[in-house]
């Protein structure tokens, strides 16, 4: 086995390792979205080696998770938002990147597994 026929099983180990940590981070959102952040981020870094067509949107939904989840728990630290807390519902908003950016990752999912595969 040549040296890029090694490299290349690596990546597909790893893309395949953050597709399973972003599923098992789904099964708990708020405990889960560390797991979550690790496999977008891997997700990224492997589309990004693999020169994946869809490299800038992986980088971009990462991006999104980050944020959210860095918000997430700095808002859950702070005792969470609305109810008997001391912050108002309204800071909730800036949880909105970790969704969107954890969508994003379906839809690219979708077309990896689905679209790519009817074009060849």
């Amino acid at each position: 086995m040549d040296a890029k026929a090694k490299k290349r099983r690596w990546l597909q180990a790893g893309f395949i390792l953050g597709v399973v940590l972003f599923l098992l981070g789904t099964l708990d959102p708020l405990e889960g979205s560390v797991l979550i952040l690790a496999g977008s981020v891997l997700l990224a870094a492997v589309s990004h080696l693999f020169g994946d067509p869809h490299q800038k949107w992986y980088r971009i939904a990462a991006i999104l998770i980050l944020l959210g989840v860095l918000a997430l728990w700095t808002l859950s630290v702070l005792g969470g938002f609305g109810g008997e807390s001391d912050l108002a519902s309204g800071w909730a908003v800036l949880i909105l990147p970790y969704p969107i950016g954890w969508l994003m990752l379906l839809v690219l999912f979708y077309l990896r597994l689905f679209v790519r595969n009817n074009k060849m």
